[in-house]
Formats: C-alpha cells, sequence, structure tokens
C-alpha cells in the first residue's frame, strides 16, 4: 500500500509527521510501508516482553494503536523494534549538578548523551553558586548559573543540529535563589537560550510572602561560600543535602516586586513559567522516599533526579458516538477498556526500552512510572456541543479524566498481582500519600492488598506532534488554537515546510453535509476563551492526574498587563502543580498563524520554546 492509498493518513501533515518521525526502515530493507507497518511493530516489540499470551497482547496492543484510538509517545512509535539504541522514554530528569568545574561537565556530558538516543531533559540549576560570590574551599568567582544554561544552550544546538526532531530542555531555579532576577530576565534577548524552558521553583512561603508584601530573602547554602563576616543565616532545605542546611542571606527584595518581574517578564517573552514545588512534593505517591524541585521538558512529569517517564494519550475524538447530534456521547466503557491495555502496554514500554544512562535505568525499573493522559479533549467537546469555556465542558472533561485515572489504578493493581509491584513500594507509606488517599476506596483496599506495578499513572502531555499524526486532532487540553492555520514543519533536513491545516472536528463537520462557514458556538478558539477558563480546565483536571498537566494559558495579544498579571496567582490558588502562558509579541513570535497571515521568513526568529519540534511528541 502506498501512502497516497493509506486510509489512515488523510492529511498531508500526517503523512509528513510519519514519514519525517515515526516510518522505519532498516538498512538493506524496504521501508515500512504504510502505518498499520508501524502499528504492527510498536505492538509486537511490546508484547514480546509479557511472560505468556504474547499473540493475545499483541492483538490488544494493536487494537488500541490502529485507528489512532491510543497515541503513545513519539520515542515509542519512533524506537521500538527497530534497530536503533534508542530510549523509548521522552522525558528525564537529570541529576544534581554538583557545584566545581568536573562535576558541571559530567553533568553536560549525561544531558547530551541522553538527548542523542532521543530523550528531553530536565535541570534544577539552583545548586550553583550565584554570580560574584567566592568558593570557600577554592576562592574562585562564579559566573553564576544562567552562565552554564549558555554552554547547554550550545551543546543541544550541536548535537540536534539536523533532522525532524528539535532538543528539549527545561531549566528550573529556585525563587530564592540570588541570581533569581537574571534568570527571570534571561529570554528578553530573542534568540538566547533557545533550546530551554525555564521555569521559577515557587513555593508556598514566596506565595505567603507576596500575598503580605514581605521582604524575601535570597540565599545559598553557607558551606558553599567563603565568610565575609557577620553573615545572617537561616535554616533552609537545598538540593543536595539530606537535611535543612545553614544558608547565608545574599540579599532581600521585596516579594511582590519579584513577582512581578516573573510576571512582567512572562508577559513580554512567555517566559518563566512557575513550578509550585510544595503542592508538588505534598501530592507526589513517593514523597516519602524522595524530593522533587523540576519537571520534565513540557512540565507535566515532576520527577527526582534521573527520573523518567514514558507517555501515552487516549485520543478522545475516537470515542465520541453520534458527533454534532443530540444524541452525541463518549463511550466510556471503551474508554476505560482501553485505558487497561494502554497501561499494561505502557508498563511493558519499560522493560524493553534503553536507557542513555544505568542510573536512569535503576530510577525508571525501580519506580515504574508512566504518563497516561488525554489528547483531543477540544475537538471531542466541539463535537459533543459543548464550548470549551463553559461549566458543562469543564464537567465532561473531570468526568472523562476520572474514568482514566481509576482504570489506570485498577489495571496497575491488577497488574502487581501478575507481576508483582513496582521495587521502591512500600506499602503503608505509599497507601498514606496524599493523592492515593483521595482515590476510591476500593482501589485504596487494592493497593493495601496486592500492591501496585506502577508508582505514577496518569499525566497530561502536549501532544502536539502525535496529535498532528492523528489527522490534526486538538493537542492535549488545549482549546483548537485556530480552525484553519498556517504552520511551520521540519523535514529530515532541518530545513522548514509550511502547511495550511484544518481542524479535525472542523473536517468532520463538513463531512457531515454542514457549511464550514456557518459554525455553531461551540467552535471556539483558543484566543477566544478567557484566560481563566483556561486554568479552571486545568483545575478540574487536576485532581484526577497525579503528576502533572503540560497546559499553556494562551492570552490575546492585546489583553493588558493588569488583566495578565494575576494568572500565576490563580493558578496557585486553584490547586495547580504549575502554569505557562503564552502571548504573541515581538520576543516570541509565533510557529502556529492563520492560514490567511501575511508569511513570515521562516528564519526571522525562533518560535516560543514548547513548538512541536521540541516538545515531548
Amino acid at each position: 500500500m502506498t501512502i497516497a492509498e493509506n486510509s489512515w493518513l488523510v492529511t498531508p501533515i500526517a503523512r509528513h509527521i510519519w514519514e519525517t518521525k515515526y516510518r522505519w526502515q532498516e538498512t538493506g530493507k524496504p521501508p515500512e510501508g504504510d502505518i498499520e507497518e508501524t502499528w504492527q511493530r510498536v505492538a509486537r516489540t511490546v508484547a514480546a516482553v509479557e511472560p505468556a499470551e504474547q499473540q493475545h497482547w499483541e492483538a490488544h496492543f494493536l487494537g488500541i494503536l490502529r485507528g489512532f484510538r491510543f497515541l503513545p509517545g513519539g520515542r515509542i512509535l519512533a524506537g521500538a523494534g527497530t534497530d536503533r539504541r534508542v530510549t523509548l522514554f521522552n522525558c528525564f530528569v537529570m541529576g544534581l549538578i554538583e557545584d566545581d568545574m568536573e562535576s558541571i561537565f559530567e553533568a553536560l556530558k549525561e544531558g547530551a548523551l541522553t538527548m542523542q538516543a532521543g530523550g528531553g531533559v530536565g535541570y534544577d540549576f539552583s545548586t550553583l553558586r550565584p554570580v560574584g560570590s567566592v568558593a570557600r574551599s577554592t576562592g574562585r568567582i562564579a559566573s553564576g548559573p544562567v552562565s552554564f544554561m549558555h554552554i547547554w544552550d550550545a551543546m543541544c544546538t550541536t548535537v540536534l543540529s539536523t533532522g525532524a526532531r528539535r532538543g528539549a530542555m527545561i531549566a528550573s531555579l529556585r525563587c530564592d535563589h540570588p541570581d533569581i532576577e537574571t534568570f527571570i530576565d534571561a529570554k528578553r534577548e530573542p534568540g538566547r537560550l533557545r533550546h530551554f524552558n525555564l521555569s521559577v521553583q515557587v513555593t508556598d512561603a514566596f506565595m505567603e510572602a507576596v500575598e503580605a508584601d514581605r521582604d524575601w530573602p535570597l540565599v545559598f547554602p553557607d558551606t558553599s561560600l567563603k565568610q565575609a563576616g557577620n553573615e545572617e543565616t537561616v535554616l533552609y532545605r537545598w538540593p543536595g543535602f539530606a537535611e535543612p542546611v545553614p544558608c547565608q542571606v545574599l540579599t532581600r527584595r521585596p516579594a511582590r516586586k519579584l513577582w512581578e518581574r516573573i510576571m512582567r517578564a512572562a508577559y513580554d517573552t512567555a517566559e518563566p513559567g512557575v513550578l509550585f514545588t510544595d503542592r508538588i512534593n505534598e501530592f507526589n505517591n513517593l514523597a516519602y522516599r524522595e524530593s522533587v524541585t523540576t519537571t520534565n521538558p513540557c512540565g507535566e512529569i515532576p520527577l527526582p533526579p534521573y527520573g523518567a517517564c514514558n507517555l501515552g494519550s487516549i485520543n478522545l475524538v475516537r470515542f465520541v458516538q453520534n458527533p454534532f447530534t443530540a444524541t452525541a456521547r463518549l463511550d466510556l466503557d471503551a474508554i476505560q477498556d482501553s485505558v487497561g491495555i494502554a497501561t499494561r502496554l505502557l508498563d511493558n514500554v519499560i522493560d524493553c526500552s534503553d536507557f542513555p544512562l544505568e542510573k536512569q535505568a535503576k530510577q525508571a525499573r525501580g519506580s515504574r512510572r508512566i504518563g497516561l493522559g488525554i489528547t483531543g479533549l477540544a475537538d471531542a467537546l466541539i463535537m459533543l456541543g459543548l464550548h470549551y469555556g463553559q461549566a458543562a465542558a469543564r464537567h465532561e472533561a473531570a468526568r472523562v479524566m476520572q474514568t482514566v485515572c481509576h482504570a489506570a489504578y485498577r489495571t496497575s493493581i491488577e497488574l502487581a498481582r501478575d507481576k508483582g509491584s513496582f521495587p521502591l513500594f512500600t506499602r503503608e507509606a505509599y497507601s498514606e500519600s496524599s493523592f492515593v488517599r483521595s482515590l476510591p476506596e476500593d482501589i485504596r483496599a487494592g493497593i493495601r492488598e496486592h500492591g501496585i506495578r506502577n508508582s505514577h499513572l496518569t499525566a497530561i502531555a502536549p501532544t502536539g506532534t502525535i496529535s498532528l499524526l492523528a489527522n490534526n486532532v486538538s493537542s492535549g487540553i488545549e482549546p483548537v488554537f485556530d480552525f484553519r492555520v498556517s504552520r511551520k514543519v521540519l523535514n529530515r533536513e532541518g530545513n522548514y515546510e509550511r502547511f495550511n491545516l484544518e481542524d479535525y472536528a472542523l473536517r468532520v463537520w463538513g463531512e457531515q453535509g454542514n457549511d464550514k462557514m456557518d459554525l455553531p458556538p461551540e467552535f471556539v478558539d483558543a484566543r477566544s476563551i478567557p484566560p481563566n477558563a483556561h486554568l479552571e480546565m486545568q483545575a478540574v483536571l487536576q485532581p484526577h492526574v497525579d503528576s502533572a498537566i503540560s497546559k499553556t494559558i494562551n492570552v490575546p495579544d492585546d489583553c493588558t498587563f493588569h488583566e495578565f498579571q494575576d494568572l500565576y496567582r490563580m493558578a496557585w490558588n486553584h490547586g495547580l502543580k504549575g502554569c505557562t502562558t503564552f502571548r504573541s509579541n515581538p520576543v516570541t513570535g509565533e510557529i502556529l498563524s492563520p492560514e490567511t497571515a501575511q508569511e513570515q521568513p521562516d528564519t526571522e526568529r525562533d518560535a516560543h520554546c514548547c513548538n512541536i519540534e521540541r516538545e515531548g511528541e
């Protein structure tokens, strides 16, 4: 079957994505003839680790892959069953960066090896001394964490200088690090640190200081700094130390001024985002044995040092029955069944994946984290006749995500009965974790009796690339950006090609004989939805997600700073684990533009860091 005859890849962008990213050609043999062969390769590979009934599970895995009912992470589609020495995991958090030159460049090497194998990486740069400080042991003057981030950025450019995928990295820094202001403003110059997403690690104490209009101390561990006499110290927890450690107070800033600086930078450059680290750790199922300070590049997987996670998404549009009719509904029973199979598939990926570093393999096999989520939410809501920004849509979305969460946990309990719990499982401590205590009693009882196969099970990823592969369904839980857009996508040579895209729901609407120029009100785009409605959608889903949610609050270009400035504070009040925003402007540019927009040179600027070549795929 030729690509032109392939009944599943019905859009040019879908064919392009499959050709450039996921179609496998073994040396000396013909390439995969169609995406059906790609699905068969993946299903056969992940079923091969089953101790019994491999053909049975291969058929079940193929059944949810076929037709894009389940979209595994891009690394799984690209690498499973090939002879490439690549990881099937999309994302990693790298190890602690010790504050000495040898350790810094060892961390750089580990990052290069991980990215070369196909993984995105996250770093906490808080362990590096602030600029201008003098080291206690050597007397050397530090250049600061932001200066070293430029070395990582150059490495990423070199390792991934060609091809259809760009390297993804996230850098985070504590809100009390003395270089936090430099970090906040690091992307004000267009093109600077273009391979990095930036996020500030925001604590509850800082938010309370903002609310109370108090001064905020900027500190660093006293053990690392040369004493100048009469230093004020405070006892803080700091990465790299098992217990709270004395930290020198190097300066103070009004908390509200620092917060406004974060918001001004986010308004002007779409960076930094925020990670609410106290909340991340409070609801971490493994809080009894690990402390988390940063995430994977798109923010949906908070991870400990050398942590990793493999991702997959249930494609909701494939479960809408009778779309655009009065009897339209989501088949929750079918979703539940697919979640059970997808959970097993992702668990098997852990056993058939290579890892760039042995420390990553140890972490992944010790916790067996997976990140199962949803995509196509906005299109599914439109097909159900629901407006993304209204309460009925949020109710339906929460109902679906609850179904996904509970089905995944019940499946993981059954897997534990058959294959054993994850090695780092401690029954009592795990059962008492905050998220687990929120689950239904039958799930909690099952964990107490049988254990559980995976420490974490749910996450909502951006899914930009695999959603394009699925014929341009809406990405993750994002609203539809626009129903007709022009998009730049990399080809195999590393050059951009531009595609005119039509949204999946709009195409289905037209195929049913409806007028594409006469759309009902549920056909709403991202920039027509108030920012608070974006936050409210994320907030109703978070209680059913044990990891986190990648969600970008798309803000209209003409939104004033006064209207914008409270968005991150609202996210904190809503109980979210993090937040990012995007408002196109001369610094950020945009990779998506309305189909009718004037063509812009592809080289004029690098677009926002979370474009489809950089995200978790």
